[in-house]
Protein backbone atom coordinates (compact mmCIF):
# COMPACT_ATOMS: atom_id res chain seq x y z
CA UNK A 1 0.00 0.00 0.00
CA UNK A 2 2.69 2.19 0.58
CA UNK A 3 3.95 2.10 -2.73
CA UNK A 4 0.60 2.41 -4.80
CA UNK A 5 0.22 5.44 -2.08
CA UNK A 6 3.61 6.72 -3.57
CA UNK A 7 2.38 6.03 -7.28
CA UNK A 8 -0.76 8.23 -6.82
CA UNK A 9 1.13 11.01 -5.30
CA UNK A 10 3.54 10.78 -8.15
CA UNK A 11 0.34 10.52 -10.65
CA UNK A 12 -1.24 14.02 -9.33
CA UNK A 13 2.13 15.76 -10.05
CA UNK A 14 2.88 14.07 -13.17
CA UNK A 15 0.19 12.53 -14.88
CA UNK A 16 -3.43 13.81 -13.54
CA UNK A 17 -3.57 17.10 -15.60
CA UNK A 18 -2.91 15.33 -18.86
CA UNK A 19 -5.49 12.47 -17.72
CA UNK A 20 -8.57 15.17 -16.44
CA UNK A 21 -7.97 16.63 -19.79
CA UNK A 22 -8.64 12.99 -22.10
CA UNK A 23 -11.13 12.14 -19.47
CA UNK A 24 -13.03 15.68 -20.40
CA UNK A 25 -12.24 14.41 -24.16
CA UNK A 26 -14.74 11.25 -24.15
CA UNK A 27 -16.80 12.02 -21.29
CA UNK A 28 -19.52 13.24 -23.52
CA UNK A 29 -19.20 10.70 -26.16
CA UNK A 30 -16.45 7.85 -25.59
CA UNK A 31 -16.19 5.89 -28.50
CA UNK A 32 -13.99 2.18 -27.98
CA UNK A 33 -13.57 0.55 -30.59
CA UNK A 34 -12.23 -3.00 -29.07
CA UNK A 35 -12.87 -5.23 -25.78
CA UNK A 36 -9.65 -6.59 -24.96
CA UNK A 37 -9.53 -10.34 -22.89
CA UNK A 38 -6.42 -10.71 -21.18
CA UNK A 39 -4.85 -12.30 -18.17
CA UNK A 40 -4.91 -10.66 -14.43
CA UNK A 41 -1.08 -11.52 -14.08
CA UNK A 42 0.51 -8.62 -12.75
CA UNK A 43 2.98 -8.68 -15.82
CA UNK A 44 0.68 -8.07 -18.10
CA UNK A 45 -0.23 -4.26 -18.95
CA UNK A 46 -2.08 -4.11 -22.35
CA UNK A 47 -2.83 -0.82 -22.50
CA UNK A 48 0.96 -0.16 -22.31
CA UNK A 49 2.24 -2.82 -24.81
CA UNK A 50 -0.52 -1.38 -27.07
CA UNK A 51 -0.40 2.31 -26.81
CA UNK A 52 -3.92 2.55 -26.04
CA UNK A 53 -5.30 5.40 -23.68
CA UNK A 54 -8.33 6.57 -21.89
CA UNK A 55 -11.47 5.50 -23.99
CA UNK A 56 -9.91 3.56 -26.48
CA UNK A 57 -11.22 0.31 -25.72
CA UNK A 58 -13.00 -2.08 -22.63
CA UNK A 59 -10.66 -4.70 -20.98
CA UNK A 60 -11.41 -7.57 -18.87
CA UNK A 61 -8.46 -9.81 -17.44
CA UNK A 62 -8.97 -12.58 -15.52
CA UNK A 63 -6.62 -16.04 -14.60
CA UNK A 64 -6.02 -17.26 -18.08
CA UNK A 65 -7.93 -15.03 -19.96
CA UNK A 66 -10.64 -17.51 -20.31
CA UNK A 67 -13.87 -16.59 -21.81
CA UNK A 68 -16.84 -19.00 -19.96
CA UNK A 69 -18.44 -21.11 -23.44
CA UNK A 70 -22.07 -20.47 -23.11
CA UNK A 71 -23.28 -23.77 -22.82
CA UNK A 72 -21.65 -23.14 -18.98
CA UNK A 73 -25.16 -21.18 -18.55
CA UNK A 74 -28.57 -22.51 -18.63
CA UNK A 75 -30.77 -19.91 -17.20
CA UNK A 76 -28.77 -16.44 -16.31
CA UNK A 77 -25.39 -16.00 -17.18
CA UNK A 78 -23.69 -14.95 -14.36
CA UNK A 79 -20.31 -14.01 -15.45
CA UNK A 80 -18.41 -11.05 -16.23
CA UNK A 81 -17.02 -11.70 -19.29
CA UNK A 82 -20.34 -12.65 -21.00
CA UNK A 83 -21.14 -9.80 -19.17
CA UNK A 84 -18.37 -7.82 -20.84
CA UNK A 85 -19.79 -8.81 -24.43
CA UNK A 86 -22.87 -7.50 -23.91
CA UNK A 87 -21.70 -4.21 -22.47
CA UNK A 88 -19.19 -3.97 -24.99
CA UNK A 89 -21.07 -5.50 -28.75
CA UNK A 90 -24.65 -4.49 -28.24
CA UNK A 91 -24.56 -1.78 -26.08
CA UNK A 92 -21.46 -0.09 -27.19
CA UNK A 93 -21.70 -1.23 -30.68
CA UNK A 94 -17.43 -2.33 -30.84
CA UNK A 95 -16.68 -4.53 -33.55
CA UNK A 96 -13.17 -6.27 -32.46
CA UNK A 97 -13.21 -8.66 -29.97
CA UNK A 98 -9.69 -9.12 -28.76
CA UNK A 99 -7.90 -12.33 -26.73
CA UNK A 100 -4.53 -12.08 -25.62
CA UNK A 101 -2.68 -15.15 -23.65
CA UNK A 102 0.74 -14.70 -22.85
CA UNK A 103 4.02 -16.86 -21.92
CA UNK A 104 4.79 -18.28 -18.76
CA UNK A 105 1.10 -17.98 -17.81
CA UNK A 106 0.51 -19.26 -13.92
CA UNK A 107 -2.75 -20.47 -14.80
CA UNK A 108 -1.89 -22.08 -17.85
CA UNK A 109 1.22 -23.99 -16.31
CA UNK A 110 -1.27 -25.32 -13.65
CA UNK A 111 -3.70 -25.98 -16.08
CA UNK A 112 -1.37 -28.48 -18.11
CA UNK A 113 -0.91 -30.26 -14.46
CA UNK A 114 -4.66 -30.48 -13.89
CA UNK A 115 -4.43 -33.31 -16.49
CA UNK A 116 -3.36 -35.55 -13.77
CA UNK A 117 -6.58 -36.79 -12.03
CA UNK A 118 -4.91 -36.48 -8.67
CA UNK A 119 -4.49 -32.69 -9.07
CA UNK A 120 -8.60 -32.07 -10.44
CA UNK A 121 -10.61 -34.20 -8.69
CA UNK A 122 -13.53 -32.84 -6.70
CA UNK A 123 -11.57 -32.51 -3.31
CA UNK A 124 -8.76 -30.26 -4.95
CA UNK A 125 -11.70 -28.02 -6.75
CA UNK A 126 -13.74 -27.68 -3.64
CA UNK A 127 -10.60 -26.36 -1.61
CA UNK A 128 -9.23 -24.21 -4.99
CA UNK A 129 -11.12 -21.61 -6.49
CA UNK A 130 -8.31 -21.26 -9.08
CA UNK A 131 -8.55 -25.34 -9.84
CA UNK A 132 -12.18 -25.19 -9.91
CA UNK A 133 -12.09 -22.59 -12.35
CA UNK A 134 -9.59 -23.72 -14.21
CA UNK A 135 -11.04 -27.35 -14.79
CA UNK A 136 -14.87 -25.54 -15.51
CA UNK A 137 -13.41 -23.30 -18.48
CA UNK A 138 -10.17 -24.26 -19.68
CA UNK A 139 -10.94 -27.90 -20.02
CA UNK A 140 -11.87 -27.93 -23.79
CA UNK A 141 -8.44 -26.22 -24.37
CA UNK A 142 -6.48 -28.46 -22.44
CA UNK A 143 -8.57 -31.63 -23.99
CA UNK A 144 -7.54 -30.20 -27.26
CA UNK A 145 -3.72 -29.66 -26.31
CA UNK A 146 -3.62 -33.04 -25.20
CA UNK A 147 -4.77 -34.73 -28.25
CA UNK A 148 -2.55 -33.63 -30.25
CA UNK A 149 -0.38 -36.15 -27.84
CA UNK A 150 3.02 -33.74 -28.32
CA UNK A 151 2.71 -33.57 -32.02
CA UNK A 152 2.44 -29.82 -33.13
CA UNK A 153 3.38 -30.46 -36.46
CA UNK A 154 -0.25 -31.56 -37.43
CA UNK A 155 -2.36 -28.92 -37.71
CA UNK A 156 -5.83 -27.97 -35.42
CA UNK A 157 -8.76 -27.00 -36.13
CA UNK A 158 -11.07 -24.07 -34.55
CA UNK A 159 -14.29 -22.77 -35.31
CA UNK A 160 -14.68 -19.30 -35.81
CA UNK A 161 -17.15 -16.85 -36.25
CA UNK A 162 -19.98 -19.58 -37.21
CA UNK A 163 -20.02 -23.45 -36.98
CA UNK A 164 -19.68 -23.01 -40.79
CA UNK A 165 -16.34 -20.89 -40.71
CA UNK A 166 -13.30 -23.01 -39.00
CA UNK A 167 -9.71 -21.98 -39.78
CA UNK A 168 -6.85 -24.27 -39.08
CA UNK A 169 -3.78 -23.44 -36.69
CA UNK A 170 -0.26 -24.44 -36.42
CA UNK A 171 0.76 -23.91 -32.92
CA UNK A 172 4.68 -23.03 -32.43
CA UNK A 173 5.85 -25.32 -35.35
CA UNK A 174 9.50 -23.44 -35.24
CA UNK A 175 9.51 -25.17 -31.37
CA UNK A 176 10.71 -22.04 -29.63
CA UNK A 177 8.39 -22.44 -26.90
CA UNK A 178 8.19 -24.42 -23.71
CA UNK A 179 5.21 -27.40 -23.38
CA UNK A 180 2.55 -25.28 -20.91
CA UNK A 181 3.39 -21.79 -23.73
CA UNK A 182 1.93 -24.35 -26.08
CA UNK A 183 -1.03 -24.81 -24.06
CA UNK A 184 -1.45 -20.93 -23.46
CA UNK A 185 -1.54 -20.69 -27.19
CA UNK A 186 -4.25 -23.44 -27.76
CA UNK A 187 -6.40 -21.97 -25.19
CA UNK A 188 -5.89 -18.24 -26.85
CA UNK A 189 -7.82 -19.57 -30.09
CA UNK A 190 -9.94 -21.43 -28.01
CA UNK A 191 -11.67 -18.58 -26.58
CA UNK A 192 -12.30 -17.21 -29.83
CA UNK A 193 -14.30 -20.28 -30.20
CA UNK A 194 -16.08 -19.64 -27.04
CA UNK A 195 -17.05 -16.20 -27.93
CA UNK A 196 -18.89 -16.95 -31.04
CA UNK A 197 -20.82 -19.24 -28.91
CA UNK A 198 -22.91 -16.46 -27.50
CA UNK A 199 -26.52 -15.70 -29.20
CA UNK A 200 -26.53 -12.51 -28.63
CA UNK A 201 -23.24 -12.01 -31.07
CA UNK A 202 -25.11 -14.56 -33.91
CA UNK A 203 -25.99 -11.70 -36.24
CA UNK A 204 -22.98 -9.42 -36.04
CA UNK A 205 -20.81 -12.77 -36.50
CA UNK A 206 -22.63 -13.72 -39.64
CA UNK A 207 -22.60 -10.23 -41.21
CA UNK A 208 -19.02 -9.77 -40.58
CA UNK A 209 -19.94 -7.17 -38.51
CA UNK A 210 -18.16 -7.84 -35.51
CA UNK A 211 -14.41 -9.52 -35.56
CA UNK A 212 -12.56 -11.50 -33.08
CA UNK A 213 -8.45 -11.81 -32.95
CA UNK A 214 -6.00 -13.21 -30.62
CA UNK A 215 -2.74 -11.92 -29.88
CA UNK A 216 -0.39 -13.47 -27.79
CA UNK A 217 2.24 -11.96 -25.44
CA UNK A 218 5.91 -12.80 -25.34
CA UNK A 219 6.89 -11.85 -20.93
CA UNK A 220 10.38 -12.32 -21.31
CA UNK A 221 11.20 -10.87 -25.08
CA UNK A 222 8.30 -8.23 -25.31
CA UNK A 223 7.51 -9.79 -28.04
CA UNK A 224 3.67 -9.38 -29.37
CA UNK A 225 2.06 -11.80 -32.16
CA UNK A 226 -1.05 -11.81 -34.16
CA UNK A 227 -2.72 -14.85 -35.20
CA UNK A 228 -3.07 -15.36 -39.09
CA UNK A 229 -5.85 -17.24 -40.56
CA UNK A 230 -4.05 -16.27 -43.50
CA UNK A 231 -0.50 -18.29 -42.31
CA UNK A 232 -2.50 -20.30 -39.79
CA UNK A 233 -0.16 -19.73 -36.89
CA UNK A 234 1.07 -17.24 -34.63
CA UNK A 235 3.29 -13.96 -36.16
CA UNK A 236 5.13 -11.92 -34.24
CA UNK A 237 4.16 -7.83 -34.80
CA UNK A 238 7.38 -5.82 -35.73
CA UNK A 239 8.98 -4.14 -38.69
CA UNK A 240 8.79 -6.96 -41.09
CA UNK A 241 5.68 -8.39 -40.49
CA UNK A 242 3.55 -5.38 -39.93
CA UNK A 243 2.73 -4.21 -43.29
CA UNK A 244 1.68 -7.86 -44.23
CA UNK A 245 -0.63 -8.18 -40.83
CA UNK A 246 -2.37 -4.90 -41.51
CA UNK A 247 -3.35 -5.89 -45.06
CA UNK A 248 -4.46 -9.14 -43.62
CA UNK A 249 -6.76 -7.20 -41.37
CA UNK A 250 -7.94 -4.50 -43.46
CA UNK A 251 -8.89 -7.13 -46.28
CA UNK A 252 -11.19 -9.33 -43.91
CA UNK A 253 -11.80 -7.22 -40.81
CA UNK A 254 -12.45 -3.70 -41.49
Amino acid sequence: MERILRGIMRYRVLDRASMVKQFQEVRDNPVPKAIFYTCMDSRMIPTRFTETSVGDMFVVRNAGNLIPHSEHFVDEMTSCEPAGLELSCIVNDIRHVIVCGHSDCKAMNLLYKLKSKEESNIEQRRISPLKSWLCTHGKTSLNKFLQMNGDFAKPMLFTAETPQRKFVAYIDPENKFCIEDKLSQVNTLQQLQNVASYGMLKKRLEKHDLHIHALWFDIYTGDIFYFSRRAKRFIIIDESTYECILAEIRRYYS
